[in-house]
């Protein structure tokens, strides 16, 4: 895992919350809803708590919708527990506090502090699964064989207790020691596991790394952070348990999908023929996600190529069905059907699909508010999904362009991982005046002069660089504007 960091000032989001019509609280009627139920006795479930389960998140996480025990089985492979907060028994059907996570959607994070799915009094309280405390789950058991292959499914309501909070940072340094606590100490061996099945049917992981914005005493500091292994193995407990939802949906004739067209053998092919150009080795008989799995998203080269592997993970929607399956029910990136159940205190959409499952599975009828929701919900989650996009992608631009201000005119080292694709004849400025004009144009608009988007080291900042541009190469660039009122940072070729 690689952390650059660089301090930026105090920075003000107000502008971009109002910008995005982000709600500052919550209705009278709703709030007093959740309070209620945050002070509510625990429905009368299966007892789970003997079961020494962990959570695993960001360190300053307090919304904790999972948490696993892994163990191997009886004569071979491996049991995987996952309890996922049982949101549902919290929230009434048909209430004030249901119609306003509708308008919300999902989580909306910023660097100055979440606009959340449901009141903090069960987002990071009474619904949370933080440790030493009793809470409402619903508890999903998959076994595995010796090769990670799913041989049972259960799932069920219950009462589960978390033994302790643990963060990316601390787990990869015990990994790494080898001395990863019991809950989760086969991790490492069921996460390569899954992985290993994921690649070799088709699935498609980009490893860049992440942009963040997070506070760092009286300002801001600018993170560029890559992948550490063990997040990628957190990652495949959660995707292991949305294909088993999406099968048990498939199987029952219902239910909500997260899916996405495989990718076309004439957008691989392009890839392809680029990979030679960048320099990365591209075996006959390897996959897309094969070769992704190999590179090192730190050299600019591999940067510039998995920039361009991004062009593949396109169309991701939820797709609802009530009778027929749809007909194209996988996600091109799993290389699997799956569905979105595992974070239900932070999107709508997985409360609503979990209580599919649990119906499906204890082989009775979909409750009517379920079915009922299941056909308006993928327009709620496209929309909100484009608003926590916009948002943290705004948050990033607000402070690169408050980092850079002061520096305008100064020259950067930098790696280009994208640049603009050919224009038609058609496209090229003729008339007098119509160069000039170009140069500022927006991203993607006919008669932009050529250029692309470049990564620069310190600061971590990427951005929109004009000129000719060689992919994959380390270029001089100058910084010819930094307009944080605009959120914008404009890099000439130097």
């Amino acid at each position: 895992m690689v952390i650059r960091r660089v301090l930026a000032p105090r920075i003000d989001f107000g502008a971009l919350r109002r910008e995005l019509g982000l709600p500052e609280g919550f209705p009278a009627a709703a709030q007093r809803e959740a309070d209620e139920a945050a002070g509510a006795a625990l429905p009368a479930v299966a007892d789970r708590t003997d079961v020494p389960f962990v959570t695993l998140d960001p360190a300053t996480s307090r919304d904790l919708d999972q948490a696993m025990h892994l163990s191997r089985r009886p004569g071979g492979g491996f049991r995987v527990r996952y309890a996922i907060a049982d949101v549902a028994s919290h929230v009434r059907p048909g209430g004030a506090l249901e119609e306003e996570t509708w308008r919300r959607g999902q989580t909306v994070y910023l660097p100055d502090g979440n606009v959340p799915l449901h009141p903090h009094a069960l987002s990071e309280g009474a619904a949370s699964l933080l440790p030493d405390a009793d809470r409402a789950a619903v508890l999903w058991t998959i076994d595995l064989d010796a090769d990670g292959g799913t041989v049972a499914v259960a799932l069920e309501r219950a009462r589960v207790r978390s033994r302790a909070k643990l963060d990316y940072v601390g787990v990869q340094l015990a990994a790494d020691a080898g001395r990863l606590p019991e809950p989760v100490a086969l991790l490492p061996e069921i996460g390569a596991l899954l992985t290993a099945r994921g690649l070799r049917r088709g699935a498609v992981n980009l490893p860049l790394p992440e942009q963040d914005v997070e506070p760092d005493g009286d300002g801001w500091r600018l993170v560029l952070r890559g992948p550490a292994p063990m997040e990628d193995h957190n990652a495949q407990i959660s995707l292991l348990t949305g294909m088993a939802a999406a099968d048990i949906m498939l199987a029952g004739g219902i239910g909500l999908l997260r899916t996405m067209p495989a990718p076309k053998p004439d957008a691989v092919e392009r890839l392809r023929l680029a990979a030679g150009p960048l320099g990365v080795p591209w075996p006959a008989d390897a996959s897309v996600g094969e070769v992704l799995a190999g590179l090192d998203a730190s050299q600019p080269r591999a940067a510039a190529f998995i920039d361009q592997a991004a062009e593949l993970m396109r169309g991701a929607a939820y797709t609802a069905f009530d009778g027929e399956p749809p007909e194209r029910p996988e996600h091109g990136g799993v290389a699997a059907a799956y569905a979105h159940v595992t974070a239900p205190l932070r999107r709508l959409a997985d409360r609503y699909a979990t209580e599919v499952c649990l119906a499906l599975h204890e082989g009775r009828e979909v409750p009517g508010w379920v079915r009922s929701a299941l056909p308006k919900l993928p327009e709620v989650m496209a929309s909100t999904d484009r608003t926590a996009s916009a948002a943290a992608r705004g948050a990033v631009e607000l402070a690169e362009a408050v980092l850079l201000s002061h520096r305008v005119g100064e020259t950067f080292e930098a790696a280009v991982l994208d640049v603009d694709a050919p224009r038609p004849a058609a496209e090229v400025p003729r008339q007098p005046g119509q160069a000039e004009a170009a140069a500022t144009n927006g991203g993607g608009r006919p008669g932009r002069t050529p250029g692309g988007t470049v990564a620069l080291d310190e600061p971590p900042v990427r951005a929109r660089c004009l000129g000719e541009l060689p992919l994959g190469d380390r270029v001089p660039v100058r910084l010819v504007t930094a307009d944080p009122t605009e959120r914008k940072v404009l890099f000439e070729r130097a």
